[in-house]
């Protein structure tokens, strides 16, 4: 599936359930904003943005979400991501569902042109409650990749698994991490995004975190592991 297709197909999936201002209402989600810029000696820029959104139609629930990074330093590209992804799920019980979504990622400092993947598979929650939050879910999927340097383009089957931990220090301070993995035959891929938010009102908050990428076999001379530190201001709505 081409970079063209694959954002269709995300876009696609969004816009059919955003169809009214009505429709628009019912998803809840926030946005991430984070902004660095130096001049003087030497120019730097560093601008990441994040947005999700969920909603819950019946024993459906729906999720979107997209980011991009971009950084500059005396106008030569040092980092630029842009990612996106849809998941749908269907619940079993308060507990249990089961999924399909979609995730793809384009970094350009990675060695990739692109890594996407299909993924379906089950879901559990483990906690569920007001102060602490923890849910883990694991699944099969296919996925194509393509690499930057020489155009290759692989296509496998994965074994993905997702770990998600929300935990309320406080009444106005949380902790939220994610991790991401997806296991193929050529190449794994795992990504771990931890945050410290902390509300200052009831939409606004500030977040510092730390986001790790990690790719088992990346291209010659290229690390496996690449790392970013933010700090984000987040709307909730």
């Amino acid at each position: 599936m081409s970079r063209p297709m694959i954002f269709a197909v995300l876009s696609a999936a969004f816009l059919l359930f955003i169809q009214s201002p009505q429709a628009l209402a019912q998803w809840q989600g926030k946005g991430e904003g984070g902004a660095v810029i130096a001049r003087g000696n030497s120019d730097a820029d560093t601008v990441n943005l994040k947005l999700e959104m969920a909603t819950e139609l019946g024993r459906w629930k729906h999720g979107f979400g997209i980011q991009a990074l971009r950084a500059t330093n005396d106008s030569d590209k040092t980092a630029e991501r842009y990612g996106a992804f849809w998941q749908s799920d269907y619940k079993l019980d308060d507990r249990t569902y089961l999924f399909g979504g979609l995730r793809y990622e384009d970094d350009r400092f990675s060695g990739f042109d692109y890594q996407a993947s299909a993924t379906t598979g089950i879901g559990r929650k483990f906690i569920d409650t007001d102060t602490t939050k923890f849910s883990g879910q694991a699944g099969v999927g296919y996925k194509r990749l393509e690499y930057a340097l020489t155009g290759r383009v692989e296509s496998e089957a994965i074994f993905s698994g997702e770990l998600k931990f929300e935990h309320a220090l406080t009444e106005t301070t949380k902790i939220i991490d994610k991790f991401v993995v997806e296991v193929g035959s050529s190449n794994t891929f795992a990504a771990n995004d931890l945050a410290l938010q902390v509300k200052m009102s009831d939409r606004f908050s500030l977040a510092a975190g730390i986001g790790v990428r990690y790719n088992s076999d990346p291209p010659l001379g290229l690390k496996t592991t690449d790392t970013i530190t933010t700090l984000n201001l987040v709307y909730g709505f």
